[in-house]
């Protein structure tokens, strides 16, 4: 059994818990998130193991990057991650992970590089189910007409995230 440590961080915009293994961040939601129970439930399936609150090495690197990024001194994060997920949520999440600071890409561009233009509504709930939000930034993501659509922790967080991003503070 793996072990799973678990803190709680404090954002601008609300609480967060972070959860990591020793080969990098696992799990990084708001609380209060849609089927916040469930992100855990997944994580387990994916990666079985004993949640422990523990404060670890790379569990403080995500808070120090966390902390840069809301004061507008980060674009970028270098703290491991263990994805926990299909192999197909897995190259949408990686995927994500190349969309650039202060840039938006429809569900369809993320199908399109990812090799199946098809496949928009599966890369739609492949990042609905991202673990590693902010990092893994499932908020850059918007529909084809440019609207702000499904991000499970409110519109309010995505809007400011993105809001953060595009000033470049």
């Amino acid at each position: 059994m793996t072990e799973i440590n678990l803190i709680r961080i404090e954002t601008p915009i609300g609480k967060m818990i972070a959860c990591a293994t020793d080969m990098g961040v696992c799990l990084l939601e708001f609380l209060g998130r849609k089927k916040f129970d469930h992100q855990f439930e997944s994580l387990l399936k994916h990666i079985p193991g004993n949640i422990v609150e523990n404060e670890t090495s790379i569990l403080q690197k995500l808070k120090v990057e966390l902390s840069e990024y809301f004061n507008g001194k980060r674009r970028e994060f270098t703290v491991p991650l263990q994805f926990a997920g299909t192999d197909f949520h897995k190259s949408v999440w990686n995927e994500l992970l190349k969309i650039p600071y202060g840039k938006t890409f429809s569900y369809k561009q993320i199908a399109e590089k990812i090799g199946n233009p098809k496949a928009v509504r599966a890369v739609a709930n492949a990042n609905a189910l991202n673990k590693i939000s902010i990092i893994v930034p499932c908020h850059r993501v918007i529909g084809s007409n440019g609207s702000l659509t499904g991000y499970a922790s409110g519109l309010d967080k995505k809007r400011w995230l993105l809001n953060l991003e595009n000033k470049g503070i």
